[in-house]
């Protein structure tokens, strides 16, 4: 069995977001790019676990970028995965991303492909289903737990008051979160080792973005805060009715 594994380039939780040309871009001098975290938590480590358990025989890393997008890939390939493809693309359009990713998994004949979730800039979490429709495979979002046996897997998903199981053959589309694996830390081996797996750089195939950035807006700065004496409920009450229009 064959799993490929679509790895995002994210802005570290920690970096100080701006943006540019007249706010349609993001601003990335100087910012810190990891690896998209449910895409490497989750979505790789269990592809690993899952070779590890004899279950697949070859785990390859997808990514859709611009060469700068190469350093995250070689993070990823030190934590595990026998190669890398780089589709030499940049888009923030899902469709668009999702028909590269679809692409790929068509020409190498992949049994399962799995995403994060979602990625930490966007929030999406619409490639893997797009990627399933493209494909004409099933799948299922939002994943804690994923076994495969004899060309089932089997799956799990927390659900509103309980957890939901399911069921289905290969292959497959999954989009995985926090349950599905743990975090590893790549060793001095792995670090050495992705020095050298092979990392193909795929051009892109001809398809139409179906959406557009027009702007980002940041969030409203906070307002300060007003105490209220505990001796005048009735300021509260006001303040609360006038200001806050909540009552």
């Amino acid at each position: 069995m064959k799993i490929l594994v679509c790895i995002s380039k994210t802005p570290d939780t920690t970096a100080k977001i701006a943006f540019t040309d007249n706010n349609t871009k993001f601003a990335d001098a100087g910012v810190q790019f990891i690896v998209n975290p449910y895409d490497e938590w989750y979505a790789l480590v269990r592809a690993l676990e899952l070779k590890e358990a004899g279950v697949a025989s070859h785990v390859s890393l997808l990514t859709v970028g611009a060469a700068d997008a190469e350093p995250i890939m070689r993070k990823a390939l030190a934590i595990g995965g026998d190669d890398a493809i780089r589709v030499n693309a940049e888009s923030s359009d899902s469709f668009y991303i999702a028909s590269q990713i679809a692409a790929v998994a068509t020409e190498g004949g992949y049994d399962l492909v799995l995403t994060g979730k979602e990625t930490i800039d966007y929030n999406g979490s619409s490639i893997g289903g797009m990627v399933a429709e493209l494909l004409n495979q099933p799948f299922v979002s939002l994943a804690t737990k994923l076994d495969i046996a004899g060309g089932t897997a089997s799956l799990s998903r927390e659900i509103e008051g309980g957890e939901e199981k399911l069921e289905t053959s290969l292959p497959l589309v999954v989009s995985c979160q926090k349950g599905m694996a743990e975090q590893r830390i790549p060793n001095m081996k792995g670090i050495m080792g992705a020095r050298t797996k092979p990392l193909a750089v795929k051009e892109p195939v001809a398809v139409e973005a179906l959406t557009t950035v027009v702007s980002f807006e940041m969030p409203p700065a906070k307002s300060g805060v007003k105490l209220v004496s505990a001796d005048t409920p009735e300021e509260l009450i006001r303040l609360l009715h006038e200001e806050a229009k909540v009552i």
